[in-house]
């Protein structure tokens, strides 16, 4: 396993300044957004395609602080119900998987998307209950109509310019938001398509990150290091489905924090051990979304708490057995 970080928590920072400030903290891999939501601060494709110079530039440029790219990110809603917005994440994602391409990088990250609840509506509705009717109608249209077609037809594009893994994050608002739904997709659209896990969003949906980790036992591609602060006090009265500010600390009835803020040390030993266990060898990019904390103040206590955590070396022979 290597330890790594997700790079939009360095928006103020230029990419040289980024790549320095994780070389002298013995961090050497970077997940890197290049459209959607985490932005292409750092790596803008129009930049980069058709650009051999530039494409060489970044690349000495990461080498000079020994840091390589374990994925690039690009999540978005390429299956919004305005088609503007559409179009646009869909343009992202695949100008992101067309610089993983001329950089050599077989895994992206990105959401599944939601669509609405017909061919006529203007925002992604995300169902979550069973009745009435209604709703379970819609998710079937969602899935058969929108979701299934859409992700055949971009992992074959994906496939076709070296993409060897799309990581969806499992995240509520999207139609992949948890294991079930992971496999899901993936059983529709092949094995192209696994998990960037990233136990925060699972925490407070009340799944065991661990118990998890095996039911997706050699689907996990990637992994966010971010932790979940779960207020059980606001929970007792309001549950956790929670509409306020990410602000709102006090009020909410969970918050995302520094890993090692929301869960002790054993948790994320259970973590890192059941990823080692399942096969999973890949980096663990820590996501910092932590209010209470500046970046650089997450940053480092995050990495000073993953580096007692990870497992680095292969275990070996076992000698005693």
């Amino acid at each position: 396993m290597k330890l790594g970080v997700m790079n939009p928590v360095f928006g103020g920072y230029t990419f040289e300044e980024a790549l320095k400030f994780l070389n002298e903290h013995d961090v050497h891999e970077m997940e890197i957004g290049a459209g959607g939501y985490p932005g292409d601060n750092h790596l803008k494709p129009a930049e980069l395609l058709g650009n051999p110079e530039k494409i060489k530039e970044f690349k000495d440029l990461m080498a000079k602080y020994d840091v390589s790219i374990s994925a690039i990110a690009c999540h978005g809603n390429a299956l919004h119900p305005n088609k503007e917005i559409a179009e646009k994440f869909d343009n992202d994602f695949k100008n992101a998987i067309l610089v993983c391409e001329a950089l050599g990088v077989k895994t992206i990250i990105g959401f599944s998307g939601c669509p609405g609840d017909c061919e006529n509506s203007v925002r992604p509705n995300w169902v979550t209950c069973a009745w009435p009717e209604d709703y379970l109608e819609t998710l079937e249209w969602q899935w058969n109509e929108k979701i299934i077609p859409y992700w055949k037809k971009t992992a074959e594009f994906a496939k076709a310019h070296g993409i060897e893994k799309i990581a969806f994050e499992m995240h509520p608002g999207f139609a992949v938001y948890n294991p079930e739904t992971l496999l899901k997709l993936r059983n529709a659209v092949g094995d192209i398509i696994g998990a960037n896990f990233d136990p925060s969003h699972l925490f407070w949906q009340g799944i065991n990150p661990v118990e998890a980790i095996k039911y997706l036992s050699g689907a996990i591609y990637h992994f966010h290091a971010k932790d979940t602060r779960i207020d059980a006090h606001n929970t007792e009265v309001n549950g956790v489905l929670d509409t306020k500010n990410y602000g709102d600390v006090l009020n909410r009835s969970w918050v995302f924090r520094t890993v090692g803020y929301g869960h002790d040390k054993q948790m994320w030993n259970d973590i890192i051990s059941t990823l080692k266990a399942t096969g999973y060898d890949g980096s663990i990019s820590i996501e910092h979304e932590d209010s209470l904390m500046s970046a650089e103040e997450g940053l480092e206590k995050a990495i000073s708490f993953l580096k007692e955590v990870l497992i680095v070396h292969t275990a070996g022979d076992m000698w005693w057995a």
